[in-house]
């Protein structure tokens, strides 16, 4: 290469840079490309258990999981992450957290090494304006996330964010917060709610945690729950608190109950819906959990 020909290349050497840039940002941001529509779900998770026992439940989010298209990335609202304000965890390699005890060792041996996702937690921030959303870098995927997710995507290859409830907020404020995000379903992202529709643990028959059992006031709450679902008549859940005796020991701390309503909140009015794992276990816990697809 003579003087001149190494001058020419020098000056074109920020440009190639530059490109070398734009190549990179685009692989980065690849999984935020337009896609058909994701579902979304509502996945009641029970015993932390589930995470390795193998059972109907179990054999319910596997099901799921092979019926979906495989998602660019999932974003998760678990019952087990509250904080003041909303957050969504940013971090690239998020933690597998173990927020239990007494429970088997094989349990907290479990690891689910799933990426996360800075681009979809900066893209998550944007899209909600009725609140300022912090970036996480110290929480990771509890156990609301990972217990049923590893059952739908058990090779951790599909990356993870999470997003906190605020539990200073009522339940409108969730369900309208959960619209801003509608649109990540057509970038590909699974958004998931995790918890339980009917979910007192001071009322558990430890007994009967394995059995089908429920107290008639569990049935009475899961059922008016399913009707209000089925028919699309979702103000009665964001009203929860007005809804009598059933509802208030079903829901004795909303929790694991607002996961449900950002799942709702992300129904399109011709969008089908339907129930699964549909069971009610130790007499006041349902893992009755639902999907939400394009027609």
């Amino acid at each position: 290469m003579n003087r001149k020909e190494f001058i020419k290349s020098m000056a074109l050497l920020p440009v190639l840079t530059s490109c070398m840039n734009v190549k990179d940002l685009d692989k980065m941001t690849a999984q935020m490309n337009s896609t058909s529509k994701m579902p979304v779900l509502f996945l009641g998770h029970g015993s932390p258990m589930n995470a390795i026992e193998e059972n109907e439940f179990v054999a319910g989010f596997r099901k799921i999981g092979q019926e979906l298209t495989k998602p660019n990335a999932i974003l998760c609202i678990s019952a087990h992450w509250e904080t003041r304000g909303t957050y969504v965890t940013a971090m690239q390699n998020p933690p597998t957290i173990h927020d239990f005890g007494g429970f088997p060792q094989a349990l907290f041996d479990v690891q689910y090494p799933a990426p996360g996702s800075p681009e979809l937690a900066e893209e998550t921030k944007k899209l909600i304006t009725n609140t300022e959303v912090g970036l996480d870098d110290n929480w990771g995927l509890d156990h609301g996330a990972w217990s049923v997710i590893r059952h739908l995507y058990p090779n951790a290859d599909i990356p993870v964010i999470q997003m906190s409830i605020d539990y200073t907020q009522p339940a409108r404020y969730h369900f309208e917060l959960a619209k801003q995000i509608s649109s990540l379903r057509q970038k590909g992202v699974l958004i998931i709610g995790s918890g339980n529709m009917v979910h007192n643990l001071r009322m558990v028959a430890w007994r009967k945690l394995n059995e089908e059992f429920a107290f008639d006031w569990a049935t009475e709450a899961n059922e008016k729950m399913k009707s209000y679902i089925l028919s699309n008549d979702f103000q009665p859940l964001i009203d929860f608190k007005s809804q009598g005796r059933a509802f208030d020991l079903a829901i004795p701390t909303p929790e694991h109950y607002l996961p449900l309503l950002y799942t709702l909140a992300l129904k399109d009015e011709n969008e089908k819906i339907s129930l699964f794992n549909d069971k009610p276990v130790g007499g006041s816990l349902t893992m009755t959990s639902v999907k939400i697809e394009p027609n």
